[in-house]
């Protein structure tokens, strides 16, 4: 029997290696990141994975670093025929990459070659595409370059956020690998040259990113604070205070107000100028220092003193 040794981190990653187990591929061990402290308490959490990992018995290696690690060893002294990683989150050394028999593949959450990197679910809402998907791939020593073998594409709808297409993502690429993990063991699988001048990247998000710019359109709004839902979270701030937009839609509203003017205010949502004779409505928001709340419970709270023509930065 084929043994696998599967590598992933995120929520993501956990209907995949629970596919792997149900339809019966010998798991030898789950590689995913070291526990980390979530949230404002700080809360040291396991990722996902490894929770998965734990109801179906499987040993879990947790390195902080694979290169150089005693985990390294560990991994490569269990001789696995394959090695599946799945928004694992750290490059793989060629020295592990040399192991299996049968290579190591790689299930990324993009139409490779475009958007390699480690956010290509949020860089494809952000960018307003309308399509992307699965593409389950060769692994090689540079980032998601390797042949690709198979893929899935689906599209993007207008209410789809990161979290949404994350779990979207996540049943196509388990329904994908399943369909394809048979044609990589039998060696029988077709091996497809990536275009390099195909190729676009997307990068963790910056800070930067997060920021909000309302001197660009609605649109491109939306998609920003779509696209970092429901994390890190898109920010603007108000006399200085950080404010996060967690909910947010265009709305047809024309006025000469000064991009980030605040141009409406309902019992429920307040709308905001942007950048090119549109505006934006918020929906969701979270004020300096408090959780995260609707419009109207902002409004009817610590936000009753916003007015039309205060200006968000």
């Amino acid at each position: 029997m084929t043994s696998i040794i599967f590598m992933g981190t995120p929520a993501f990653s956990a209907p995949i290696l629970r596919m792997l187990v149900e339809e019966g591929y010998k798991v030898k061990a789950v590689v995913t990141q070291p526990d980390r402290p979530v949230g404002r308490k700080k809360v040291l959490t396991a990722p996902p994975v490894k929770e998965e990992a734990i109801k179906l018995g499987l040993p879990v290696i947790q390195p902080n670093k694979l290169k150089g690690s005693e985990e390294l060893e560990q991994i490569i002294a269990l001789k696995p025929d394959l090695i599946i990683t799945a928004a694992f989150g750290q490059i793989l050394p060629k020295e592990l990459l040399d192991v299996p028999e049968l290579g190591c593949i790689n299930v990324h959450a993009s139409l490779l070659p475009a958007y390699r990197g480690g956010a290509p679910i949020h860089q494809a809402i952000i960018d307003g595409q309308r399509q992307t998907g699965v593409t389950i791939m060769y692994m090689e020593e540079k980032l998601d370059a390797g042949d690709i073998i198979s893929q899935s594409e689906i599209s993007i709808e207008h209410t789809d956020d990161t979290g949404l297409l994350f779990e979207k993502l996540s049943a196509v690429g388990s329904n994908l690998l399943k369909e394809t993990l048979p044609s990589i063991i039998a060696k029988e699988n077709n091996r497809i040259k990536q275009d390099d001048s195909l190729v676009t990247f997307a990068k963790n998000i910056s800070r930067e990113q997060e920021r909000m710019d309302w001197n660009n359109s609605a649109l491109q709004l939306h998609n920003q604070v779509r696209g970092l839902h429901p994390w890190p979270v898109a920010y603007t701030t108000l006399e200085g205070q950080v404010v996060k937009i967690w909910k947010a839609d265009t709305i047809n509203s024309q006025t000469n107000e000064k991009p980030g003017t605040v141009v409406k205010i309902e019992s429920d949502y307040f709308v905001v100028q942007t950048g090119k004779s549109d505006a934006i409505r918020i929906n969701e928001l979270q004020p300096a220092g408090k959780k995260k709340m609707s419009a109207e419970d902002y409004l009817r709270g610590v936000g009753s003193k916003l007015r039309i023509g205060d200006t968000f930065e």
